[in-house]
């Protein structure tokens, strides 16, 4: 009797599996998914760009500050291409984004796809182009990586979407950062990436960078509203016109530093100083991609500092020096893409260590020419010890280690007042950092002022209201270094404001005072000479008598 029971559960079981089976071929016949007719899927590079359509063919890119986009566009230009940089994504590139781009996309792959199709929308409907004109004569270039992300399937999203806007067959070059231009063989490239290519690139993103930092340390403190911005317009077009021309940068960055030297600064304001960190394009971006978050954070009162391109790059350097290190120590060389068989490792140990150097000494260079001075770029070596307790060092999605070390730095030197970390929702590797990790890391350093926040495109007002919150506890932090330098320095507020006139480091944009805690205005009493604090004191004795 069991056995008969058992046999008639099998045939049930197998007739219900047999039914879903037809019901699944049934399904894949309809929507033509049959096996019978499937082919495996190949996402071909459309066209090549070659050396006799150099002439004819403008290159759009897009994705770093506005500032770097404008200069690496002189700087190819100066190169003999036809360049044309992208305006900075808004809500109109979303809403293209997510017309014609898959679902479930990262913030990001929305807003720079959307971007690119809103631009060839304007050339077809605004300038009059026609499709097959637009798509003979520009192309795209990206950049490319693997990760545990989307990114590696950016240039794939990118063409999907032209191909669903009615662009098909438009060329988007992936930019590899190991493997340089991907397309197809069959001719002569029209890009050539040599030294005097990549120096170009280099001199570009290092520029932009510089007028970065100088832009967000001087703008909080102006006079005049808009003084910065318009020295800042006039200072990229020198540096644009320079980079185009192939000429010497010298005389460009000294006609920059006195532009910014003429901005009139307060630097007795008391602001707190906010760090922004996270996944790159997202504390990159400076328009909606991020609710315009930098802007914002100003209009509040604060001081900003952002991360610069330059540090990504020494990080991709170190990166190269620490797999070194390890597979050197292996029995065997391994002959993978990054593996060291048949190659050098103490040679190429080598030439990593100069080229950190070289970069780092270009960077000074500029800078101090240009009126960047006591700035640090990060040590990488430093960043990577710090967070290699809580974030293992060979993990490299995102930021790898560096935002949870950029965190700990900050609070442990007191750097800045209030760290942000932003990320497009749903980024598997920030966000495993930021709600994962450094919930951790503000537990060891109660001090820690943190704010993790998601970008999606909408949502900007729950946003602005979190960071209203946590920029209240930061400006109570910054308040209280300026009170205690106060004290220690024996002034007073109002004392403070007198002294405005005579001591310069208060009225030059350019000064920047040793760094002793994260307010701007406190580390400025603590860099004013003491003999210009006794004058003040003999002052106010005198006053005092009569």
């Amino acid at each position: 009797m069991a056995i008969a029971q058992n046999k008639k559960k099998s045939e049930d079981k197998r007739s219900i599996e047999e039914k879903l089976l037809l019901y699944q071929k049934e399904q894949e016949q309809a929507l033509g998914l049959d096996l019978a007719n499937m082919n495996q899927w190949f996402d071909p590079v459309p066209r090549q760009f070659l050396a006799k359509d150099k002439s004819t063919t403008t290159l759009l890119f897009g994705g770093l500050t506005m500032a770097h986009d404008y200069l690496v566009e002189g700087a190819l230009q100066g190169l003999g291409y036809q360049v044309k940089h992208l305006d900075c994504p808004d809500n109109e590139s979303l809403r293209y984004g997510k017309e014609f781009g898959n679902r479930g996309q990262c913030n990001p792959t929305y807003f720079t796809v959307g971007n690119l199709i809103k631009h060839l929308h304007y050339l077809h409907e605004v300038e009059g182009k026609s499709k097959e004109e637009i798509i003979r004569n520009y192309l795209f270039i990206t950049s490319g990586s693997c990760g545990p992300c989307r990114f590696g399937t950016y240039v794939t999203e990118y063409r999907k979407a032209l191909r669903d806007a009615g662009f098909d067959g438009f060329r988007v070059l992936l930019f590899q950062q190991t493997d340089g231009l991907k397309q197809a063989t069959g001719g002569e490239s029209a890009l050539k990436l040599n030294i005097s290519f990549f120096l170009s690139f280099l001199k570009a993103v290092l520029l932009g960078d510089i007028l970065n930092a100088l832009a967000y340390r001087i703008r909080p403190y102006e006079v005049v509203a808009g003084s910065t911005d318009a020295a800042l317009e006039r200072c990229k077009q020198y540096l644009y016109d320079t980079l185009r021309g192939r000429k010497r940068l010298r005389p460009a960055l000294i006609r920059c530093r006195k532009e910014l030297q003429a901005v009139q600064v307060d630097r007795t304001r008391v602001k707190p100083k906010v760090s922004i960190i996270g996944e790159f394009w997202a504390m990159t971006t400076e328009g909606d991609g991020n609710y315009q978050l930098q802007r914002f954070l100003e209009s509040e009162g604060a001081e900003v500092e952002v991360q610069s391109v330059t540090a990504w790059i020494l990080f991709l350097i170190w990166s190269g020096r620490f797999d070194t290190r390890r597979r050197m120590n292996l029995r065997e060389a391994d002959s993978g893409k990054y593996g060291l068989k048949g190659k050098n490792p103490a040679l190429r140990l080598r030439m990593l260590w100069l080229a950190d150097r070289i970069l780092r000494g270009m960077f000074q260079r500029y800078a101090k020419t240009m009126g960047l001075y006591h700035y640090h770029l990060p040590d990488m070596e430093e960043i990577a010890r710090v967070a290699h307790e809580h974030y293992n060092n060979h993990l490299r999605g995102g930021e790898g280690h560096m935002e949870v070390g950029k965190l700990i730095l900050n609070v442990v030197k007191r750097k800045v007042n209030m760290t942000i970390s932003v990320k497009p929702f749903g980024c598997m590797p920030s966000s495993g950092v930021s709600d994962g990790v450094q919930s951790l890391i503000t537990e060891k350093y109660p001090d820690a002022i943190f704010l993790p926040i998601e970008t999606t495109g909408d949502g900007a007002i729950n946003v602005y209201s979190r960071i209203q919150m946590m920029l209240f506890k930061a400006k109570q932090a910054a308040q209280k270094e300026f009170e205690e330098a106060l004290m220690k320095k024996r002034l007073t507020a109002s004392q403070l404001q007198k002294m405005a006139g005579r001591a310069t480091s208060l009225t030059n944009p350019l000064h920047t005072s040793r760094h002793v805690v994260a307010c701007t205005a406190a580390n400025t009493i603590y860099g004013m000479r003491g003999s210009m604090n006794r004058s003040f004191q003999r002052n106010k004795i005198e006053i005092q008598g009569v």
